[in-house]
């Protein structure tokens, strides 16, 4: 094989292989059929395996060229990936697939590579005097992605319906402080987990500036700061002198995390913002048999105990439970547990990975019960969310809301780097290196806004309707039949049921081997999981291409041949 030529190739010649290439592609994508097993065979791991590149090769690192390596990708790496984005039936996580627009939308972020990361304001005059006569002093920008960026994020805002509610905040009194309209922190992670890492961050951040503020008041003489202010930038802080010192100085002997059944993400980021795992506490209704919905009577116990011992806290909302699929919180709940933060100084996050999307369903009487609880979660101070579950964009895609733009820049802002900074005026959209983990990132916005542009409110209202509906439909055909047991409880009602169904067989034998004799048959996926100390399965319903009727027969049978041992 020809060496490829060490010149760059030209333009014509580039745009040739591209073009070519994502044809091959689309074909070779195209061409997989429905019935395709959903996983890819051991044998066809196998070879793929053995064509990766050998060390002890002489070729190893040889360059192959272009076209030569993108048949490898297609003969020996595609066959290899499961198909999670091309079939209706990978219910085993809560993964949806990729709308055509959104793959459209991320191919363009490929070709073009931006790097999101510093907003210039348009307005602003040319680095240098221009020679064109024409246009003495023509305006600039270094790239529009930022500010395509924010519109995505105002219209998923819109879209969940989180921009129009009033919000009693920062006063033990309860007075009204206003209508909210915006969430002026607001950014694209990696995902919900990355996401949930901002939440605590800043929930952390906040409670101990809170408590700093009042220290220094108190030992000032002056009067104290209540919950949802921000504490006086000459006052120390977190994020500039360090966490032992500040909580040190603010008397606090430790921070707690309240949540009911939180997603392990949670844990995770306690622990990567030094709080520890055993800082999440459970707070969920145990013993109404509901451990996923928050005890708020719990909540307050626990707050109010927090505050004597010189402990601060922050509550986590789980929208959506990983196993059940149940939310912690019903319509009355949220101002209750914002009464009780305010009254307390807790910092309130809605881990909304999936369940947020419940508010952009039809309202209309078959959801009614999932409207309400998601109601009330903009009341929080700050929202994690995914938009590559069920908003069906590319990974990895995750957003994150927070109501106080200062808290949020003050922990993630990067100090002595006058290189990055954004100039232009106050009111400019922050740049998302000041307000996420990275400095430097992909252009994630765009799918997001090509699918909110592309679909609109009625057509993702309907998107997700299917998922629902899919997902209600198993939940009764396994509440129904001889061989499962529909968990968490037989007795609940099918209008409870999101996007997650879970399930265990009644026989226990079968029931060890379940999931692994459903994911056998090739036609379905799911994951195992435990429920009460025992073995169960759970499908999710997340993908754009979920057609009720057709992908309910196929579960139905497998279910049913799986059970009868055929």
């Amino acid at each position: 094989m020809a060496r490829p030529s060490a010149t760059a190739p030209t333009t014509d010649t580039e745009a040739d292989f591209l073009l070519e290439a994502y044809t091959n592609l689309r074909h070779a994508v195209a061409t997989t059929s429905s019935n395709t097993p959903i996983l890819p065979s051991p044998t066809t791991l196998a070879s793929t395996l053995s064509s990766l590149p050998n060390p002890d090769s002489p070729s190893y690192l040889l360059p192959l060229g272009p076209s030569a390596t993108h048949a490898h990708l297609l003969q020996h790496i595609l066959p290899a990936l499961n198909h999670q984005s091309l079939s209706p039936r990978y219910l085993g996580f809560v993964t949806g697939g990729v709308l055509p627009i959104a793959e459209a939308a991320d191919n363009l972020v490929s070709a073009l590579d931006q790097n999101v990361q510093v907003h210039f304001p348009s307005s602003l005059p040319p680095p240098s005097s221009s020679s064109d006569p024409e246009n003495p002093n023509p305006a600039w920008t270094h790239s529009a992605s930022t500010a395509i960026e924010d519109a995505a994020l105002r219209m998923l805002i819109s879209l969940l319906q989180l921009d129009t509610q009033t919000a009693t905040r920062g006063s033990s009194s309860g007075e009204e402080a206003g209508v909210v309209t915006d969430w002026p922190g607001r950014t694209f992670t990696t995902g919900a987990t990355a996401s949930n890492i901002l939440g605590l961050a800043c929930g952390r951040e906040a409670v101990v500036n809170w408590r700093l503020a009042a220290a220094a008041a108190a030992d000032g003489g002056g009067g104290g700061v209540g919950a949802g202010q921000v504490a006086n930038k000459k006052i120390m802080t977190v994020a500039e002198t360090g966490l032992l010192a500040a909580v040190h100085a603010a008397g606090i002997k430790s921070i707690q995390v309240l949540t009911s059944m939180g997603h392990s993400s949670v844990s995770k980021a306690a622990s990567v913002l030094g709080l520890g795992h055993t800082s999440v506490k459970e707070v969920g209704a145990v013993r109404e048999g509901e451990p996923w919905r928050l005890d708020l009577d719990l909540v307050e116990r626990e707050l109010a105990r927090a505050e004597g011992e010189g402990v601060v806290s922050i509550v986590v909302v789980s929208a959506g439970e990983v196993n059940t699929g149940r939310f912690a919180t019903n319509v009355l709940d949220m101002p209750k547990l914002r009464s009780l933060a305010d009254r307390y100084g807790a910092w309130i996050h809605v881990d909304g990975a999936f369940g947020l999307f419940a508010r952009a369903l039809p309202k209309t009487d078959e959801f009614l019960s999932l409207h309400a609880h998601v109601a009330g979660l903009e009341l929080a101070d700050s929202i994690a969310a995914d938009g590559h579950k069920l908003l069906n964009v590319p990974y990895d895609n995750g957003v994150f809301l927070c109501r106080d733009a200062s808290i949020l820049t003050q922990v993630f802002s990067n100090p002595n780097a006058a290189y990055l900074a954004s100039p232009g005026d106050s009111n400019a959209i922050l740049s998302p290196l000041n307000v996420g983990i990275e400095n430097s990132r992909r252009f994630r916005a765009l799918p997001v806004y090509a699918v909110l542009l592309s679909e609109g409110r009625e057509g993702i209202a309907a998107m997700l309707r299917r998922m629902v509906l899919l997902a209600r439909e198993i939940a009764a055909f396994v509440r129904d039949s001889e061989h499962y047991e529909w968990l968490p409880s037989e007795a609940a009602s099918l209008e409870s049921t999101y996007i997650v169904v879970l399930f265990r067989a009644k026989s226990p034998a079968l029931n060890e081997v379940l999931a692994d004799r459903i994911n056998a048959t090739g036609k379905i996926f799911v994951s195992g999981t435990k429920w009460d100390g025992r073995k169960a399965v759970r499908i999710a319903v997340g993908s754009w291409r979920a057609d009720v009727e057709r992908d309910a027969a196929v579960i139905k049978e497998v279910l049913t041949e799986v059970a009868e041992g055929q």
